[in-house]
């Protein structure tokens, strides 16, 4: 019989999301034997830095990418939003499954809203798309970079003195956390990093049978639109280093799919809208990509 092994980070949401992973497979596949490899990468070997300053986002992929190469590993789990948009050509994305809460989420010691925060509150994320975002909308916010797991940073709510943090939805509500103290910022006017709240099951291109296996837990709709972003991403060559986000939608028969690209600096933000046949992401993730260029993106980053 056999035993498919799944790469994984070591920390616990990511635990948690290969576990789901497997719980999916198994109700398809229940002959099989399962295991979950620990991995630890870069970028959760180095928190006392920001990721843009250490090499963006692959950080949390290429040690499982290389897994799955040399052949450590049968499957890899990735948060969609931690994946590059450029991949090793040996390897796949076999399924993106449904997606979770898109949003992001500020989690507020005070429990109100944004609009509520007191003049000059002090705001944890490490993230250059959320800071542009939260300073476009409330300039006298002051940031402070943090990094570290789920637990970590709720924790800094306290130990540093912040008067909030910025996460995921996705992590906090497959981490059980609850939402009573949470203020969600919609998509319309918080564009959400490429594949927030999508899991992806990466493997070898020559392992047809677990290609066949992940079909029966891979997401359509979901797969059509973080492909759609991831190729907005490529063309737009983006990763940690620059504010950059995009999040697509099934609206009737259409995808719509909207972009934010901002300046480091947060001075500007553009933000365009693509929409086409659903079955044509790829094209319309390729438009918006064209179109934010010719809107001065290039020259924003």
């Amino acid at each position: 019989m056999r035993r498919i092994r799944i790469g994984s980070r070591a920390s616990e949401l990511a635990l948690v999301q290969a576990e789901i992973i497997i719980e999916m497979l198994r109700k398809s596949y229940p002959q099989y034997e399962y295991e979950i490899i620990k991995i630890k990468t870069i970028g959760d070997k180095i928190l006392d830095k920001t990721l843009s300053k250490i090499g963006g986002k692959g950080l949390f992929v290429k040690e499982i990418q290389t897994a799955l190469l040399n052949n450590d590993i049968d499957l890899a789990v990735h948060s969609m939003k931690d994946m590059p948009a450029e991949s090793p050509e040996e390897l796949i994305l076999g399924a993106i499954t449904k997606r979770e809460d898109p949003r992001d989420v500020l989690i507020i010691k005070d429990k109100c809203s944004l609009e509520k925060l007191p003049k000059a509150a002090t705001i944890g994320t490490s993230s250059l798309r959320r800071k542009v975002q939260l300073l476009s909308l409330r300039e006298d916010l002051q940031m402070k970079d943090i990094r570290g797991n789920v637990g970590t940073r709720l924790s800094k709510i306290d130990t540093e003195g912040l008067d909030a943090v910025i996460l995921a939805a996705a992590g906090l509500k497959r981490l059980g956390y609850k939402n009573d103290n949470f203020y969600y910022l919609d998509t319309e006017v918080f564009t959400p990093a490429v594949g927030q709240g999508a899991l992806g099951c990466e493997i070898r291109k020559s392992d047809e049978e677990l290609y066949k296996m992940l079909q029966e837990i891979n997401h359509k709709e979901t797969y059509n639109c973080v492909m759609a972003e991831r190729m907005f991403l490529k063309l737009l060559e983006g990763g940690c280093h620059i504010p950059i986000g995009a999040y697509g939608k099934k609206v009737g028969d259409d995808l719509s799919i909207t972009a934010m690209v901002a300046s480091p600096d947060g001075e500007s933000i553009l933000r365009h809208t693509e929409k086409g046949n659903f079955e044509e992401y790829l094209d319309i993730g390729t438009r918006l990509g064209e179109e934010m260029i010719r809107l001065g993106a290039k020259e924003l980053l």
